[in-house]
């Protein structure tokens, strides 16, 4: 299995909306990726972050049958949307994959 971890910084404003209601539509839009995609096992995002360093506003946790399944997640057109919005609306991202 192989856990994903993506963690974001969000504009102050984008897509005439405030960073809180942006990572809102995130973690709804992201979600909902739950079951739409083989090989995604589940799929976590989280606003309500107690500590990180370097800060972020946003986090995703997702886990996947294996490295396959996590490049079929990548481009997937459900996914790909949800990387459109998120590019628009996000400053800075960190990115980590590892075998569980």
């Amino acid at each position: 299995m192989v856990r994903h971890i993506v963690m974001w910084t969000l504009k102050e404003e984008a897509e005439g909306a405030t960073a809180k209601e942006n990572a809102v539509k995130m973690k709804d839009m992201l979600e909902a990726l739950n079951g739409r995609i083989d090989g995604l096992q589940r799929l976590n995002v989280s606003f309500d972050i107690v500590a990180a360093d370097p800060e972020c506003h946003i986090l995703l946790c997702s886990d996947h049958d294996d490295a396959a399944a996590l490049d079929h997640y990548q481009g997937h057109p459900d996914h790909q949307a949800c990387v459109a919005f998120v590019k628009k609306v996000a400053s800075g991202r960190k990115v980590v994959d590892f075998s569980i």
